[in-house]
């Protein structure tokens, strides 16, 4: 496996990109409410994009196990779907919780981010789902240091979620970006272990790579199933919360280059 390090003037052109993609997020959010529809914010995230001479990086992009290229510029997932949510004309209602997650292209720079936001009045178990998946994230990147190991940023998102009664999505992965949406190395939620002549050499952080974190958390289930219009949801049903930052390993740990 061979992760590409990136120049410190290549993680300031991603740094260029996350800032478009951060102020762009914050403005879908504010309009994610009670009678919005989900193509409504794709629509708005496709010409805020435009406007700031980016790419919708999802649109035309065709993921892992997905039999045609994805149609929209946001994924919005609402719900029990964890990822890959068509934005459709979906009206939002009291109690949802949205997933959105948006990746741009800027001057052939990739940056990606999500969020998760609770409507109108929420549950307060779908309360708990958000705020430990957010700080999932979080106290994730801040184990983020040179000479450190990837299972380290993996270890965290699993203590956090079994330590709360929460579930990892574990087939499903952050990964390494820059010149591409995806790159090496596949981020686990979670630590996999193995011995003998299967164990798996330590990846180990060092300065000039650029990681996208995203834990993906449900109540009930790890299991997802992919549903006819190619989102995952979850097999049972139950609620899930995704959130994700772009970040950078610098000489002093990391740097969010997707918050303003």
């Amino acid at each position: 496996m061979t992760i590409p390090l990136k120049s410190t003037k290549e993680i300031e052109c991603i740094a260029q990109a996350g800032k478009i993609l951060a102020k762009i997020l914050k403005s879908i959010s504010r309009e994610a409410r009670i009678g919005v529809k989900l193509s409504q914010l794709n629509k708005l995230a496709y010409e805020l994009t435009k406007k700031q001479g980016a790419k919708p990086a999802f649109l035309g992009y065709q993921p892992d196990g997905a039999s045609k290229p994805f149609g929209a510029s946001i994924c919005a997932s609402v719900n029990e779907v964890v990822v890959h949510g068509f934005p459709s004309d979906y009206k939002l209602k009291s109690g949802d919780i949205l997933k959105i997650d948006f990746g741009i292209e800027y001057k052939k720079f990739f940056a990606d981010a999500a969020i998760t936001l609770g409507i109108g009045d929420i549950s307060s178990e779908a309360k708990h789902l958000i705020e430990i998946t957010r700080l999932a994230l979080e106290k994730a990147i801040k184990r983020i240091r040179p000479g450190g190991k990837l299972s380290d940023i993996s270890l965290t998102i699993q203590r956090m979620a079994e330590n709360n009664g929460l579930k990892i999505i574990k087939s499903l992965t952050g990964h390494g970006i820059g010149r591409a949406l995806h790159e090496e190395p596949t981020i686990y939620n979670f630590v996999i272990r193995r011995s003998g002549k299967k164990a798996k050499e330590e990846v180990l952080l060092r300065p000039g790579m650029v990681l996208a974190i995203e834990p993906m958390l449900a109540i009930t289930t790890e299991k997802i199933i992919q549903r006819p219009d190619e989102s995952w949801a979850t097999a049972d049903g139950s609620l899930s919360a995704h959130f994700e930052h772009t970040a950078a390993i610098t000489q002093r740990g990391a740097r969010i280059l997707t918050r303003l």
